[in-house]
C-alpha cells in the first residue's frame, strides 16, 4: 500500500497541496509551535536586516508534516525577500543549480526541500556558493583547462530535510542556522485546527477539536488533513458546526482510533503479538508477515508506536510492550507484567 493514501500519513499528497497552500501561515505571529525556534530565528533575522547582510544558511530538520516548507515562507516574507522553491532530486546537474543561483537578487532565499537527496557533484558546486556567494567552474579541457570563478548575489540557502543523517558532513557544517522541528502538544494541534476551520468557513466546538487533535499524532498536516475529512462529513449530513459526536464518528468511519492508530499500524501490532508473542521480531520478518515496506516500517509507523510506548527496540528485534496488550484488551503476558523497559538498542 502506498503511504500517502492513509489518513494519518505525514507525507503530503496531492490533496495536500491546495489546502495547504491556503491554510498557510505567512508571519510568525500566525505560525503555531515551535516556539525556541521562532524566537532565535526572529533574532537571527533581526541581525542581518541590522547588518544589511543576508541570513546565514538555515537547516531545518525533522519529520514530515511539521512546517518546515511554511517557515521558509515565513522566513522570506520577514526578510522581505522572494523565496525560490526546488528539491534535491529536481536539480539533477550543476547546469541546474547554476542556473538558480544567478537568478536570484540581493538577500534572496533559496529553498531545498529532501536537500539530502543532492547528487554529490551538485553538492560540491553548493559549497562554495553558500561560502563565497561564487560559483566555480573548470574551462575547457586537458592542458589549456583553467578554472574561472562567477560571483552570485548574497543569499540564503534553507534546507529541510527528514533524513538530517544523510547529509554529508561538509554540507551540514556550512549552515549557520540548525533547527529541529519537534512533534506539536495536543493543546498546539488544537489551536491549529481552530485557525483552520476559520479559514475554512466551518465552525468547530472546543471538544471537537481536541478529539481532532488526539488523533493528529502531533502533525499539522495530519490536524488538517483530519478536519477536511470530517467537515466532508457534517457538510453531508446538512450541519454548519463540527460537534465531538460528529468527529468521533467521522473519525471512525476512517478507521482511526483515540489514539491514531490506523489499520496499518494496528495490523503490525497484532502480528507481533498473535504470531510472534510478542516478539522480539526483525523488521524483515515484519514486513514478511505484514506486506508492508521495511522502510514505511521503520521510518513511519515505529516511531509513533515507540513515542506511544506500544514497542521497544532491543538488540534482538522489535518487542511489545504492555500498552500495546491493554490498548487492544488483550491478557498481558507474565513477563510484561513484572518488567516491559527491556534493552534499547
Amino acid at each position: 500500500m502506498d503511504e500517502r493514501d492513509r489518513f494519518i500519513s505525514s507525507t503530503k499528497n496531492m490533496s495536500d497541496v491546495e489546502v495547504e497552500n491556503k491554510l498557510r501561515p505567512m508571519s510568525f505571529d500566525e505560525y503555531v509551535g515551535q516556539e525556541k525556534i521562532k524566537s532565535n530565528l526572529k533574532v537571527y533575522i533581526a541581525a542581518a536586516k541590522k547588518r544589511k547582510e543576508a541570513l546565514d544558511h538555515v537547516l531545518l530538520y525533522g519529520p514530515p508534516g511539521l512546517g518546515k516548507t511554511t517557515l521558509s515562507h515565513i522566513i522570506a516574507n520577514e526578510i522581505g525577500s522572494q523565496i525560490k522553491i526546488t528539491s534535491g532530486p529536481s536539480i539533477e546537474n550543476a547546469a541546474d543549480l547554476a542556473a538558480i543561483l544567478t537568478n536570484l537578487g540581493t538577500n534572496d532565499v533559496l529553498f531545498i526541500d529532501e536537500i539530502h537527496r543532492l547528487s554529490k557533484s551538485v553538492e560540491e558546486i553548493l559549497y562554495p556558493a553558500m561560502e563565497d556567494y561564487a560559483l566555480d567552474f573548470i574551462v575547457g579541457k586537458g592542458p589549456s583547462a583553467r578554472s574561472m570563478r562567477l560571483k552570485i548575489q548574497p543569499f540564503t540557502l534553507i534546507g529541510a530535510t527528514t533524513k538530517a543523517g544523510n547529509l554529508s558532513s561538509p554540507l551540514r557544517d556550512r549552515f549557520g542556522v540548525l533547527c529541529r522541528l519537534e512533534l506539536y502538544s495536543v493543546e498546539e494541534i488544537a489551536t491549529i485546527i481552530t485557525r483552520s476551520a476559520n479559514i475554512l468557513g466551518i465552525d468547530i466546538e472546543d471538544n471537537a477539536r481536541y478529539e481532532i487533535a488526539r488523533r493528529s499524532r502531533g502533525t499539522p498536516r495530519i490536524a488538517n488533513r483530519l478536519l477536511k475529512r470530517v467537515r466532508d462529513y457534517v457538510q453531508v449530513e446538512d450541519k454548519n458546526i463540527i460537534t465531538e459526536t460528529d468527529a468521533k464518528k467521522a473519525l471512525e468511519l476512517m478507521d482511526i482510533d483515540e489514539n491514531g492508530l490506523d489499520f496499518v499500524d494496528k495490523r503490525i501490532l497484532r502480528a507481533m503479538i498473535d504470531k510472534f508473542g510478542g516478539g522480539p521480531v526483525g523488521l524483515e520478518t515484519l514486513s514478511a508477515t505484514t506486506n508492508e515496506e521495511v522502510s514505511t516500517i521503520e521510518d513511519i509507523v515505529e516511531p509513533y508506536l515507540l513515542q506511544l510506548g506500544f514497542i521497544i527496540r532491543t538488540t534482538r528485534g522489535r518487542m511489545v510492550t504492555r500498552k500495546a496488550y491493554e490498548h487492544f484488551n488483550l491478557p498481558v503476558p507474565k513477563s510484561l507484567m513484572i518488567d516491559d523497559e527491556g534493552e534499547n538498542e
